[in-house]
């Protein structure tokens, strides 16, 4: 065998023997001594494709969204309105009123709840029922009458209730229509029980007009009209506008002391 045929098969034996070499490395190491006494071992692996992940950071690209959604905006803020001084004031004054108007609604309802023993008096009058209000005055109201109406409403609210009292500084229920009475002529005796025999007898209430004293042997009151009073009714409330059927409890008489 020439010199350029051996060379070719040891070229093709080499590449058998390497082929099976390769295909044994597949499964095992294999050790391989080399001339100078020293082994080595070999491992060969199989290559295996990478699959692309072409959409892996997909979601930090795009953002959807709902074409309804209400995300809002400055022009949707809802501004607080800020009263100007005189708005504020009128507030306030109106918050006022509210409070003395519900004030003077729970006083008139605890004297509504008010019960106390009166005596009756020898009268056909009773305030078990409101007094019916009367269409037209049966009489006409003089003016002293009149007069002393408005003279006793001025002091509505500033008066105080002292028992025993009779003046503007304090006065209890006979007191006040003592000293009212007495600023036109009119003597009467500090007393209910007195003040209800006085002047003369009026039939009913329907009979009654302004001016004209109502009282019994525990309260006394001057009638302003439309089944309503002015009198001192009691501690808590001092001088007072009452309705009749609460400033009396029991039976009253009506007496007419100006004309």
């Amino acid at each position: 065998m020439n010199t350029l045929n051996w060379k070719k098969t040891r070229l093709l034996t080499g590449g058998i023997v390497s082929l099976a070499l390769s295909a044994t490395l597949l499964c095992a190491p294999v050790a391989m001594a080399s001339s100078t006494g020293e082994v080595s071992a070999v491992r060969s692996f199989p290559a295996q494709a990478s699959a692309s992940r072409r959409h892996l950071l997909s979601e930090s690209r795009s953002v959807s969204s709902e074409k309804s959604s209400q995300w809002g905006g400055i022009e949707n803020l809802s501004i607080p309105r800020v009263d100007s001084p005189a708005q504020a004031r009128q507030k306030a004054q109106a918050s006022a009123r509210q409070k003395a108007q519900q004030q003077q609604a729970s006083t008139r309802q605890q004297a509504a709840s008010r019960s106390q023993v009166r005596q009756p008096l020898n009268s056909v009058h009773s305030s078990a029922e409101p007094a019916p209000a009367p269409t037209a005055a049966p009489q006409v109201v003089s003016a002293s009458a009149s007069n002393a109406v408005s003279y006793a409403e001025q002091f509505v609210g500033r008066v105080p209730y002292v028992y025993g009292g009779n003046t503007p500084s304090g006065w209890d229920c006979s007191g006040m229509v003592q000293y009212v009475m007495a600023q036109y002529g009119i003597s009467l005796a500090h007393s209910s029980g007195a003040q209800a025999t006085s002047g003369q007898p009026v039939s009913d209430i329907s009979q009654a007009i302004p001016g004209d004293i109502i009282a019994n042997s525990m309260h006394a009151a001057i009638y302003i009209g439309n089944g309503m009073v002015v009198n001192a009714l009691n501690p808590r409330v001092g001088t007072v506008i009452s309705p009749l059927n609460i400033a009396f409890k029991s039976p009253y008489a009506i007496r007419r002391v100006l004309h």
